[in-house]
């Protein structure tokens, strides 16, 4: 099969190493702003890994061309963070063929609909089948250009849905023989609800912030998940669920599904995290900064605690760290409004309708 990734960073460098070691031939694109590991690649025809997965896959292109990445595609996936799927969206506007099927991983909080409507199509429209899944398959780092480490890779614990949710059984036939356990998810609102990271990235950020803008050397989940800050993270992650049970759509707890997916070995919200093999070894960002707050707030929790309000569940923890990080970085993310429900044309639908995407 011919498949495309769009984003050459470690997520899409192990998607496409992983892709290419399956025998499929890949394709592999980034933007002319990131140009260091598309390079490397490109130079040594190829991408390494090694840890869980190791080796050395060959790649049929990497590069900045994105109608020579699309070319006869029968596949495309879009990895990268929540702030790239909307330009990968409207680089793919009128390119995309009927056939076509496109992943957005992780969709980090309704990426399918942002893609979707980036790249001009309408929200039944399934010419082009678009799915997301609600967390990367892998736990990667990228050592340098060309080379990945590949700390797991994940067996079972990552779900994906369609839009329209009616395609989900066909695309995870299509990806099987590369991801066997990866799991339908009933729409693209429990992939987005399912995504962790908005519940634990800002909780342990906000309450280790003098350590990160200090020396900042500390191990993020080992040393900055104690028990209090545990705490923090599980009142968000009871929020979470509560949209969800308002929706009818069934959202584990992070513990839950963290030992799903072989991360975790305890359930709670305390120890399990210091404790948790998939998380070892994981430092804490250099400053606040970050993805884990300016992603995790901006997209995540905004659109959370958006989407709260909307089928009118109360969300008082989320709505506290996105108003305390706004203080902390001297923007306000819920007037930035970076990803809604009112953004993403789904205001107006009833908890009905949402439960029917």
């Amino acid at each position: 099969m011919n498949i495309t990734i769009l984003g050459a960073g470690a997520g899409g460098s192990v998607t496409a190493f992983d892709y290419a070691n399956h025998g499929h031939s890949v394709r592999l694109f980034d933007f002319p702003e990131f140009p260091s590991n598309i390079e490397a690649i490109a130079n040594q025809g190829g991408i390494y890994a090694e840890g869980y997965i190791s080796g050395f896959s060959p790649v049929a292109y990497a590069g900045h061309d994105i109608d020579k990445a699309l070319e006869d595609a029968e596949l495309i996936y879009v990895i990268g963070p929540a702030f790239s799927t909307l330009p990968f969206g409207e680089a793919c506007a009128g390119k995309l063929k009927p056939g076509q099927t496109v992943i957005i991983s992780p969709g980090s909080c309704a990426g399918a609909l942002v893609f979707k409507q980036a790249a001009g199509l309408g929200l039944e429209d399934d010419s082009v089948r678009i799915a997301e899944t609600h967390t990367l398959q892998y736990a990667v780092r990228l050592l340098e250009a060309g080379r990945v480490q590949v700390f797991l890779k994940l067996k079972a614990g990552n779900l994906l849905a369609a839009l329209p949710s009616r395609h989900t059984a066909d695309i995870l036939q299509l990806i099987a023989d590369v991801y066997p356990g990866m799991e339908p998810a009933h729409n693209v609102i429990q992939t987005s609800l399912q995504n962790a990271n908005p519940v634990i990235h800002p909780a342990v950020s906000l309450t280790n912030a003098a350590r990160i803008e200090g020396a900042g050397d500390f191990l993020f989940y080992e040393e900055g998940v104690t028990d209090s800050v545990g705490r923090l993270i599980e009142a968000v992650d009871r929020e979470r669920i509560a949209i969800g049970e308002r929706l009818g759509i069934t959202i584990l707890s992070d513990p839950e599904i963290g030992i799903h997916q072989g991360y975790m070995r305890e359930n709670n919200y305390g120890s399990a995290y210091r404790n948790a093999p998939g998380f070892q070894g994981i430092p804490a960002q250099p400053q606040l900064d970050h993805r884990y707050i300016n992603e995790d707030v901006g997209y995540g929790l905004v659109f959370m605690s958006g989407l709260a309000k909307q089928v009118g569940v109360e969300t008082p923890s989320i709505d506290a760290i996105i108003q305390i990080t706004s203080v902390l970085m001297n923007r306000d993310y819920a007037a930035e409004a970076l990803r809604t429900p009112k953004s993403l044309g789904i205001a107006g639908l009833s908890v009905t309708e949402l439960y029917r995407l």
